[in-house]
C-alpha cells in the first residue's frame, strides 16, 4: 500500500471517527468502552481508547450524541442528519473522482 492511499485510509477512519460512533450508536445505544470494540467489529479498524472517549465528547457538546440516564450514549436526530449529509458528500466525491478515470467507451 502506497502511503497516500494509507494516509487516506487513516483519514477515512481515525481522523472521521466520529462518522462511525454515530453508525455504531444509530443501532443501538451503548457505552463509550463498547463503541470501540463495536468500531473494531463492524468497520475493522481500532481507534485508541482515549481517542472513542475524546471524540464522542465533542460529539455530546455539538449535540450529535446523548447521554442517557444509564450512562449509555446515543444518537441525536441532528447526528443522524450530519452522518447523512457527510454519506451524500462521500458519495458525490467518489463519484467525480470515478468519472475523471471512467474507460472510454
Amino acid at each position: 500500500m502506497t502511503r497516500a492511499l494509507e494516509r487516506l485510509r487513516r483519514k477515512l477512519t481515525v481522523e472521521n471517527l466520529w462518522m462511525y460512533v454515530i453508525a455504531v450508536l444509530a443501532e443501538k445505544p451503548t457505552y463509550p468502552y463498547d463503541v470501540r470494540r463495536r468500531i473494531e467489529e463492524r468497520f475493522s479498524f481500532k481507534p485508541a481508547t482515549i481517542t472513542v472517549y475524546t471524540v464522542m465528547y465533542r460529539m455530546e457538546r455539538e449535540g450529535l450524541i446523548a447521554k442517557r440516564s444509564d450512562g449509555t450514549y446515543e444518537v441525536t436526530e441532528k447526528g443522524l442528519a450530519t452522518l447523512r449529509e457527510a454519506i451524500v458528500l462521500l458519495q458525490d466525491t467518489a463519484r467525480m473522482l470515478s468519472s475523471s478515470i471512467a474507460e472510454p467507451p
